[in-house]
This record gives C-alpha cells, sequence and structure tokens, in this order.
C-alpha cells in the first residue's frame, strides 16, 4: 500500500457519497478520506479518476464499478470496501484478475431491512397507505361496517425467497402475528432453525408460490436470480395473494408484476426496490393496492454508523497487513 500513499503517509481512501458526519471524521483521522462532500453521484468518469489516484475506494450500490472502471484502475488500488451488503454493482471477476479485494458489510442491516419487509406485509393486506391517502384527501366520510376492507394476517402462510439472515429475521417476526413459514432456498437451513421458526422448506418454487398468501423476496440479485421471478413464475401466485420485495428490483420481472397488479390477478404489493430505480415504472405509480418506498430497508442511523464501523474496520485490517473480516469471495461457476 506504500506506493500510493500521500505524504502524510496515510492511505489515500475516496468516498463516492457522503456518509455519517461521525464516520467521515474518524475516517479522516485514520486515513487521507476523500469526501463527497454535495452527495452527488459519480458519474463512470469520476469512478475512473478516482480508481487511477487512490488506494481505497469506498463506494455505494448507487455506483456501478464494472469491469472498464476496473482496467481503469492504478496499481495503487489495491481495495474496494463497499460501503452496503449487496455487491452485484461490482464486477467481481474484473476485480480478482486486477489484484484488487473486495469487502461489504454484512449483517448490520438484518434487523432493519427485516423491519420494512414486515411494515409492507402488514401495510398491504390492511390497506394502511391507501387509508392515509384517503383521510389526508378529505375522502373519509366516517366510520363504516364495509369500509377500507382488507385481509388479517394472522394464519396466513408466509412464502420467503432467500432464507439467510434477513428472511430468517422476517419469519421470526412473522411468525409473532401468527403466520405460517415456508421458505425456498439453494438448500434447506439447518434442521434447529427450521424447527424454531415452524418452517416448511420448497425445493420447487413454483410449487410455493402457487401456494402461499403472501410472498416476501429477500434473495440477492446474481446472475442465477436475475429475473427469478419472471412473467411465468408470477402467473402462478393466486390472486388473493400479497408480493414484498425489500432484496433487489432485477430479481422480478417488474413490466409483468404491474401488469398482474393492474388486472388484479395478484392481489398487491409492497416494493422498497425497483429494477431500474430511481426509475419508477409508471404503471405501478398509478395503482392503489402497491405501496412504493424508496430503498430504506437499511435506511436507520443505527444501521448506517454501523456500516461504517465495518468499512472502517476492513480498511484498517487491509492496511495492517490482514485479510478484511469481510472479504468478498467471487462465486465461481
Amino acid at each position: 500500500m506504500s506506493s500510493g500513499k500521500m505524504s502524510s503517509g496515510k492511505t489515500l481512501v475516496t468516498l463516492t457519497r457522503k456518509l455519517p458526519d461521525s464516520v467521515e471524521t474518524r475516517m479522516r483521522e485514520l486515513f487521507d478520506a476523500k469526501l463527497n462532500a454535495d452527495d452527488h453521484k459519480f458519474s463512470q468518469d469520476e469512478l475512473k479518476a478516482a480508481v487511477a489516484e487512490c488506494n481505497v475506494l469506498v463506494p455505494t450500490v448507487t455506483d456501478r464499478i464494472d469491469a472498464e472502471v476496473i482496467a481503469a484502475a492504478g496499481p495503487q488500488l489495491k481495495l474496494i470496501a463497499s460501503f452496503g451488503t449487496g455487491v452485484d454493482h461490482i464486477d467481481l471477476k474484473a476485480a480478482r484478475e486486477a489484484g484488487i479485494t473486495v469487502t461489504n458489510t454484512p449483517g448490520v442491516l438484518t434487523e432493519d431491512t427485516a423491519d420494512v419487509a414486515m411494515a409492507l406485509i402488514l401495510s398491504v393486506p390492511r390497506r394502511i397507505a391507501e387509508g392515509d391517502a384517503l383521510v389526508r384527501e378529505g375522502g373519509w366520510t366516517g366510520w363504516a361496517p364495509t369500509g377500507m376492507l382488507g385481509h388479517r394476517i394472522n394464519g396466513k402462510r408466509l412464502g420467503i425467497i432467500g432464507m439467510g439472515r434477513i428472511g430468517q429475521a422476517i419469519a421470526r417476526r412473522a411468525r409473532g402475528f401468527g403466520m405460517s413459514i415456508h421458505y425456498h432456498n439453494r438448500r434447506p437451513v439447518h434442521a434447529d432453525i427450521e424447527q424454531e421458526l415452524e418452517a416448511t422448506h420448497w425445493d420447487d418454487l413454483s410449487q410455493m408460490l402457487s401456494r402461499m398468501d403472501i410472498i416476501s423476496v429477500n434473495c440477492p440479485h446474481t446472475e442465477a436470480t436475475h429475473q427469478l421471478l419472471s412473467r411465468e413464475k408470477l402467473e402462478l401466485i393466486q390472486n388473493h395473494a400479497y408480493l414484498v420485495n425489500t432484496s433487489r428490483g432485477e430479481v422480478i420481472d417488474e413490466t409483468a408484476l404491474a401488469e398482474l397488479l393492474q388486472q388484479r390477478r395478484i392481489a398487491g404489493a409492497g416494493l422498497d426496490v425497483y429494477e431500474n430505480q430511481p426509475k419508477i415504472n409508471p404503471l405501478l405509480l398509478d395503482l392503489k393496492n402497491v405501496v412504493l418506498l424508496p430503498h430504506i430497508g437499511s435506511a436507520t442511523i443505527e444501521g448506517r454508523l454501523s456500516m461504517g464501523d465495518k468499512v472502517i474496520i476492513n480498511v484498517q485490517t487491509f492496511i495492517d497487513g490482514h485479510t478484511p473480516p469481510d472479504r468478498v469471495i467471487e462465486m465461481m461457476n
């Protein structure tokens, strides 16, 4: 790391977005940290310029660190310490071939994301956002026996796609609301976890989709999960069922989902992520049976500070000559 250090002797670390003040302050103390004061999204040219000079790049999920950006890196760039859990925005193969280590911040966002997923699981069937809009717009005329009827959560079947940390945290919450837990995963979770959650594993995603009352999408976005919920798969969902997505928008065929929601072939949806975010499918914006959130699954002060702490630990550990605790290993085909 010494060849790229500044005259101060500190490692040059470039942040692509504004991070919490306390995190940036600590980074300035430890490193020669180059901040993004106005929090603008780096262009691809700005990313290339950054990797050409810094020792460590700290990007976020809004940055596309593709092979072209990595090819522009100087020999001094040895670490990409991403601020976030997902790494689908980084070309891991290109980074590995360039001898660049990649780290992320897993684990710290589990409870926050599960909270938002559970909020959507509750709010969509009970029409919470729709009711709020009705009151604010002056359309509520008072209580009525058939007014704003939704569906209860207790006793419903929840199908979780991706039973990792977040999927299990959602399952624990859902159990508290009296839901029965079903899940689809590459492999079954440990028997102790299945027993604790009274969870049923489905090898066949199609079979699970056709039997659930609510579907929660919690798998990462990879080549294998890109549009995992295709039109064909979405059409298997029962017309009284709801879909919630707090993982990545690219896992779902968004156009097909919007059309099925419009046709009421799916009862409703709660979305925190989108296929082409921040652009939203215009059809989704017009649907009252959809709750739309601005990717706030991890947006808590506590979560962001913990993410910053993990980035700092990863960078400092790497500088000290050790393997960072959150090193990302490329999944080989």
